[in-house]
């Protein structure tokens, strides 16, 4: 705690006297902090705990910055921040902190649901989406939400079947059409991932490297045979894509 409020000194310090730092805005420090988040991700992923560590101090100091600010402009304090998170998660806990009995995790997100609704009247179960979240995380939480309400398949096979019937009504879509019919192809497979416990995102991260790598292989492939990639017809480069594929094992 001593090292959190040297911290939270060393931010208001900066904020008062670098010239950069006093010229900042919540809207100007919007895409700063998205890409530390990104960076936390891509630390998780890179597996170094040392890695992991200094983006989320990245990322904490963001919302420091961000609180910094507000107090400046009165609209809050850090202490609210952490005041409005404490008393978050004791009220959306009533099974740790009160005397509610849960039996697994389904119950738990269902019961934090159902407290999120009622602290707002009216609120719909789908609420709370972020605006700017990547369109497979927002289809996915989408999903959830609407699943924790009772909206949902009870397994995988008629998720494929759906998959398999958007497919379908795409290859038949007039032109004007194309574009809903892809989304709702993209919606399916995002749910029918969720069925099979695999986040979307993460499964087309992996999959665009994958591709990178292969790919980067065929050119260094065609570089072998003193040709440049466009000089081969599709057949011979998908020959490389073999060879690359089969080296992945």
């Amino acid at each position: 705690m001593e090292r959190f409020a040297e911290l939270v000194r060393i931010v208001s310090r900066v904020r008062a006297e670098c010239p950069w730092d006093r010229e900042q805005t919540h809207q100007s420090l919007q895409s700063n902090l998205i890409e530390e988040a990104y960076e936390v991700v891509d630390a998780i992923e890179d597996g170094s705990p040392e890695k992991f560590a200094e983006e989320l101090g990245d990322l904490l100091m963001q919302v420091l910055l961000h609180a910094e600010i507000a107090s400046g402009d009165d609209g809050f304090t850090l202490d609210d921040v952490i005041g409005s998170i404490a008393d978050k998660l004791v009220r959306r806990h009533p099974h740790v902190f009160g005397d509610l009995e849960v039996k697994d995790q389904e119950a738990v997100l269902a019961n934090w649901e159902r407290i999120k609704r009622s602290e707002k009247e009216g609120r719909s179960a789908i609420d709370g989406v972020p605006k700017h979240l990547p369109a497979l995380a927002s289809a996915k939480r989408l999903q959830e939400k609407a699943s924790r309400v009772g909206f949902d398949w009870e397994s995988p096979e008629p998720v494929l079947e759906k998959v398999k019937e958007e497919v379908d009504e795409l290859a038949t879509a007039p032109p004007e059409n194309i574009e809903s019919e892809l989304g709702d192809v993209l919606f399916a497979l995002v749910n029918l991932g969720r069925f099979l416990k695999v986040d979307p995102e993460q499964a087309l991260r992996k999959a665009n490297a994958r591709f990178s790598a292969r790919f980067r292989r065929v050119e260094d492939k065609a570089r072998e045979e003193g040709r440049e990639v466009e000089s081969y017809t599709l057949e011979e480069l998908d020959r490389f894509w073999e060879e690359a594929k089969r080296e992945d094992g």
